[in-house]
């Protein structure tokens, strides 16, 4: 009697959903095939700090074959996926190879969204890669290079004005800490300019800054970014962003670097399913996070729509682990013929940091603020970043910085500078 061929799980992401997913399948008599269009996982939480250069992108990413070198059952594959064929149960890549799947995990996470006006994106870059990251800090660093050359007192005003569109978690902590690098870090480096009189404006549409967090929260971090010296202003909808700044309330505001961190949308990827999409283009899922009409495809991480008590499931790292494991477990049962389990969030708390000592946490029936949130914050990151080298690399550098202010990767890459990580 001939035995039943090995399943095969392709993933599609190695983000926090797709990696926490094939981890959890290291026991499983199983094929798996990972493919992600870079060679790394990266702890998202942690980008700004390479944006506002705190980190080296090798502090909060580890290449995945490192990850998995253990996992036999794996195969990483570094490539695009253009298409997926749901009839034939294959999965295209861009450079035309094919990728035969009996499961598939489909968690490719989500990008910007500049609500229908993706011409902001040229002069307003958001954050979500490690490029993106690297892009950011060139433009922030930059702008006070070019601001040491211009002798025209507007443009040099203009350099120095900083625009952070979007006071979730990561405009919160790119205002605070940006404010934090102009009144400290950059403060006796320059000649012609005092890099303190930096002007650092954090716009959000809605009534609070943080709106995820319960009102007292939300005005506790106002108030900690506004002793940090950020212009927080609220209920103001950006009208316009171009290379000359951004328009709100029919203001023109004067920015040669403006930041985007309203909005995301799910990855486009989850329109080749042919299934219908949500408002922001993720898939609206089953209870045990596969496609209706399809439960041999699950879909995990930011681009799943999950519904939990009449409220979405946060897109957070740790909703994406939670899926994660969630499909993992799901998969097992498949195999071993059992039925599949529906999906509950357990909500760890949310935690955001505006700057040095200065931070906001909500855990369970715990509130924090000030120092001891920011304590806890840190604690937590480094918990959960990927490896001992690089909890030790990121307890040192910010040890540094807590003593001195410095920060150690301030090199900028492409225009306007050169430079390699780790050198």
């Amino acid at each position: 009697m001939t035995p039943n061929p090995r399943p095969r799980l392709v993933v599609i992401g190695g983000g926090f959903a797709g990696l926490w997913a094939v981890r959890a399948l290291a026991r499983e008599a199983v094929d798996i095939v990972l493919i992600d269009r870079c060679n790394h996982h990266q702890f998202q939480p942690l980008l700004y700090q390479v944006a506002t250069a705190g980190l080296s992108a090798p502090a909060i990413a580890a290449p995945l074959r490192h990850i998995l070198r253990r996992q036999r059952n794996v195969t990483v594959l570094m490539g695009e996926v253009a298409t997926i064929d749901r009839a034939a149960k294959v999965v295209r890549l861009a450079d035309g190879s094919v990728e035969r799947y009996d499961q598939l995990l489909l968690a490719t996470g989500a990008t910007h969204a500049y609500f229908g006006h993706d011409e902001w994106a040229e002069h307003a870059p958001g954050l979500k890669t490690l490029d993106d990251a690297m892009q950011i800090r060139a433009r922030l660093l930059g702008a006070f290079e070019r601001a040491e050359r211009t002798d025209d007192p507007a443009e040099r005003a203009a350099c120095l004005t900083f625009a952070i569109v979007g006071a979730g978690p990561t405009g919160v902590e790119l205002a605070g800490t940006l404010a934090e690098i102009a009144r400290h870090t950059l403060r006796s480096e320059f000649r012609r300019i005092d890099p303190t009189q930096a002007r650092v404006l954090l716009i959000e549409a809605g009534p609070r800054v943080l709106p995820a967090f319960e009102p007292y929260l939300s005005e506790r971090a106002r108030e900690q970014l506004v002793q940090l010296g950020v212009d927080v202003r609220l209920g103001a909808p950006v009208e316009r962003i171009d290379s000359e700044g951004v328009v709100i309330g029919g203001q023109r505001i004067a920015a040669r670097t403006v930041l985007w961190a309203a909005g995301v949308a799910a990855s486009p990827l989850g329109a080749g399913l042919g299934v219908p999409l949500d408002r922001a283009g993720r898939v609206p899922v089953a209870p045990d996070l596969s496609v209706p009409g399809a439960p041999e495809i699950f879909v995990a991480g930011d681009l799943a729509a999950v519904i939990q008590d009449g409220q979405p499931v946060p897109g957070t790292a740790p909703a994406a682990k939670q899926m994660g494991r969630h499909v993992a477990a799901n998969l097992r049962a498949l195999w071993r013929g059992q039925a599949t389990r529906p999906f509950r969030f357990q909500d760890v708390g949310a935690l955001a940091t505006i700057g040095r000592m200065a931070a906001v946490v909500r855990m369970g029936p715990l509130r924090l603020t000030g120092l001891p949130a920011w304590w806890l914050w840190l604690a937590a990151h480094v918990y959960f970043l990927i490896g001992f080298r690089n909890r030790l690399s990121v307890l040192l550098d910010w040890a540094w910085a807590y003593w001195t202010y410095a920060r150690s990767s301030r090199i900028i890459f492409g225009p306007g500078g050169a430079g390699s990580e780790g050198r």
